[in-house]
């Protein structure tokens, strides 16, 4: 089906001086469009006034007031920094590490939430919605592109605003599910065709193949696994080999299920909601888990509403919740958001999800971290740093695992719990932990 493409700098002058813009996630987000927004911006606010001055002029106004909202994205966010200010206000819903500094600093801010409840802040109007940028595939034959690698909250998003912007890149993935959107939803079109931001798996070391060897022991034979970004999930799949029947209903998805779905491992045969899929929000990855899902009809790309709805989490048995933690304290209340009162990252789908394994039958709900950080700082301690976001409270952990193994503080007291966690705290802090416990406790 043919399209009618407007230049990108025509594209951008859409966006009016106290519009809320939102973009998709991780390579998915469309930063031929985000580039030009800035380039505008520069344009607009005084930086090449010479030779721009008659688009200054044609403009009117220079552009002012503008919030941007996300989920985690990597690489370019020139619209943090500080020459910006009163010109772009990022609000996010998590926090990456191209815009961690800015946030700490107070350029930027966070919404705090999970996940799942993000289409029902745009659809409610909690969170302005006024563009949406996206990056798609080529429109097929019915007149539908795909979002490609990033759903996250689009389907609502594209419902609720005045203008939405896509940029066609040949690259991009066509996959199936709320991935899927017609073409007359689009109010415009920009031609830029690059491959897709990737992901190189990383080197695991022999603490993240200890964690992964953990928490593979605790799922069973047709279980349906939740996998996280990092070096931990990557080492529990990589303990998966001589496992049945496993499933795949996650927030994202990496290279790491590939060989376990060529081998057979992961077939979703025994999950009750989307047999046989693999379905997730978002993925992150290498050129090679681009093509695994190009047009393959057992990858179901879902908003983020459904994916991360802990009764549709739970409607699935034996689902194995597999998420990180900053620290947790001894009575098991868990941080993964911050670092005391600065932020990291944000809440995510842990809370979603840690819900959705609780009531499932079955299911496992895992918080897995090294004991100790890279500077020799205990992961695991006293009491959470003042000001620290409690994501995960104590009332609903079960297990937690590190090298050192894993503990269930399911049913346990508090003073048991403590004792449970100190037997997998780093060697080095076990001594310190058990005095304060006791005069704690």
């Amino acid at each position: 089906m043919s399209i009618t493409y407007i230049s990108v700098e025509e594209a951008v002058r859409l966006v009016k001086s106290g519009d809320h813009i939102h973009w998709p996630c991780v390579s998915g987000a469309p930063e031929h469009l985000i580039e030009a927004l800035v380039q505008r911006a520069d344009c607009e606010n005084g930086e090449r006034r010479a030779e721009n001055r008659e688009r200054r002029v044609e403009n009117g106004e220079p552009l002012r007031d503008v919030t941007i909202s996300h989920f985690y994205t990597e690489g370019y966010a020139d619209y943090v920094l500080p020459k910006y200010k009163g010109i772009f206000q990022l609000d996010s819903f998590f926090v990456g590490g191209n815009v961690r500094e800015a946030t700490q600093s107070g350029r930027a801010d966070y919404i705090p939430c999970s996940l799942s409840e993000t289409p029902r802040m745009i659809k409610t109007g909690a969170v302005g919605c006024d563009v949406v940028f996206l990056m798609v595939s080529e429109p097929d034959q019915e007149g539908y592109v795909s979002l490609g690698t990033s759903v996250d909250y689009m389907p609502e998003a594209i419902e609720r605003a005045r203008c939405v912007i896509a940029q066609v890149n040949s690259y991009v993935p066509y996959t199936y599910g709320d991935s899927r959107i017609h073409v007359s939803k689009i109010s415009a079109f920009v031609r830029h065709d690059k491959p897709l931001n990737e992901a190189a798996p990383s080197s695991l070391t022999d603490t993240d193949i200890a964690i992964g060897r953990h928490c593979a022991a605790l799922i069973p034979d047709g279980a349906t696994l939740q996998i996280g970004i990092g070096n931990i999930p990557t080492a529990v799949l990589s303990q998966l080999g001589g496992h049945k029947n496993l499933g795949v209903h996650s927030e994202m998805f990496s290279d790491s299920v590939i060989p376990l779905v060529e081998n057979g491992v992961i077939n979703g045969s025994c999950k009750h909601t989307d047999p046989g899929k693999l379905t997730a929000m978002f993925l992150k990855g290498s050129q090679r888990l681009y093509d695994f899902v190009d047009r393959n009809p057992d990858v179901l790309m879902k908003d983020v509403g459904y994916t991360n709805n802990p009764a549709v989490i739970a409607s699935n048995p034996k689902v194995v919740a597999l998420n990180s933690a900053i620290q947790i304290d001894l009575a098991g209340q868990v941080c993964s958001d911050s670092m005391g009162t600065r932020i990291f990252s944000g809440s995510g789908g842990q809370l979603d999800f840690i819900l959705g394994a609780t009531y499932s039958e079955g299911g496992v709900p895992i918080i897995a971290m090294p004991s100790i950080t890279g500077k020799g700082v205990s992961k695991i301690v006293p009491t959470l740093t003042s000001g620290a976001g409690v994501v995960t409270p104590r009332t609903l952990v079960q297990w937690v695992v590190t090298e050192q193994g894993a503990v269930n503080l399911y049913g346990l007291s508090l003073r048991q719990r403590a004792k449970a966690l100190i037997s997998i705290a780093h060697p080095s802090v076990r001594d310190n932990l058990y005095s304060i416990m006791n005069q704690q406790l």
